[in-house]
């Protein structure tokens, strides 16, 4: 397997019982992929943490540092895998903009609904990207498959609570369609912004 995002993968160290060096070497080479990508989800949560306004502010500010929490205990979790299959994790902040193959994420100060639409987008990518990682590790170790299936499920449960802001009770989303965060968070511009959206917050106040 050619080393991922086109970096140069440091040879494995020493080799688990039951695993060949070119198994260990494509698992560390997978591992370090979703690590990039974890450790980029937690900073974005801090920093939509910090940049969200706008009502519901409060509920969705407190809502993110739990899954900035956890996603922090992920990102440790596949460093310590890595290190166990022999490899050595890169966490540094230069390595991380080399090996990630996205941009920064793309929206600063704004509005609790276009934030959490782009949010969206940003944990379905990250959970394909580990599905993807699951069925790459089934036939050389179930182990390590078994770290990313669980990873996955956290994930797609803070997928959930953002998704819940921006249903409508028929189950739409305001980005359904919408392919990028810009795009996605325009979309939810829009919605806060209709007659429509405004007349369904008055129904509720009374």
């Amino acid at each position: 397997m050619a080393p991922r995002n086109g970096s140069a993968a440091k040879a494995v160290t020493f080799l688990p019982a039951g695993l060949s060096r070119d198994e260990s070497q494509q698992l560390v080479e997978i591992l370090q992929a979703r690590l990039v990508s974890l450790i980029d989800l937690g900073l974005t949560l801090k920093h939509v943490h910090w940049n969200v306004v706008g009502p519901h502010f409060i509920g969705v500010h407190t809502m993110l540092d739990p899954q900035h929490a956890r996603v922090n205990e992920l990102v440790d979790q596949l460093a310590e895998r890595i290190t166990t299959l022999g490899g050595s994790p890169d966490g540094r902040p230069g390595s991380l903009v080399k090996q990630r193959t996205w941009d920064d994420y793309s929206l600063e100060r704004d509005l609790v609904d276009a934030h959490l639409a782009a949010l969206d987008k940003v944990y379905a990518g990250v959970i394909i990207a580990h599905r993807d990682g699951i069925r790459e590790t089934e036939e050389i170790d179930p182990v390590t498959q078994d770290v990313l299936i669980e990873q996955t499920e956290d994930l797609e449960q803070f997928h959930w609570f953002v998704r819940a802001h921006l249903e409508d009770a028929g189950g739409r989303l305001v980005d359904s369609g919408d392919r990028s965060e810009r795009t996605a968070a325009a979309s939810a511009r829009r919605e806060t912004d209709s007659p429509k959206s405004s007349k369904r917050t008055h129904a509720k106040r009374r």
